[in-house]
């Protein structure tokens, strides 16, 4: 897995890129209540806002890490958005890419690199 600086991991699963949210940032943002996914087909660049997750503490925006179309997303989280919070580097993923060039995933950290972030 790769990890942002926005606290997202990156899963390469095939010609896709699985993206969700770190245990840290699960935990900065508390109990879950609310997740907006993107559309399927929607061609998307980095840094544009893909998903809105709302909490018992604050709304954010999941951005998009890297340009691509988004081929699917987890309608699991729509029915139960606290599932982020259970399993947020498992089940919990918010949507899958399709990249033009996988090559851009090493630009991000490795699982080390990103412990080393949050020091």
């Amino acid at each position: 897995m790769k990890y942002t600086e926005e606290h997202e991991w990156l899963r390469v699963e095939g010609d896709v890129v699985v993206v969700g949210i770190t245990d840290h940032a699960a935990e900065q943002l508390g109990d879950v209540v609310f997740v907006e996914l993107p559309e399927i087909e929607a061609q998307v660049a980095k840094g544009d806002e893909v998903c809105v997750i709302e909490s018992v503490k604050a709304a954010s925006d999941i951005l998009a890490p890297v340009d691509g179309e988004i081929v699917e997303v987890n309608e699991a989280l729509v029915d139960n958005p606290g599932l982020v919070n259970e399993d947020p580097q498992g089940d919990a993923w918010f949507f899958k890419m399709k990249l033009d060039d996988l090559s851009v995933l090493e630009d991000f950290m490795t699982e080390d690199e990103y412990k080393d972030f949050l020091g």
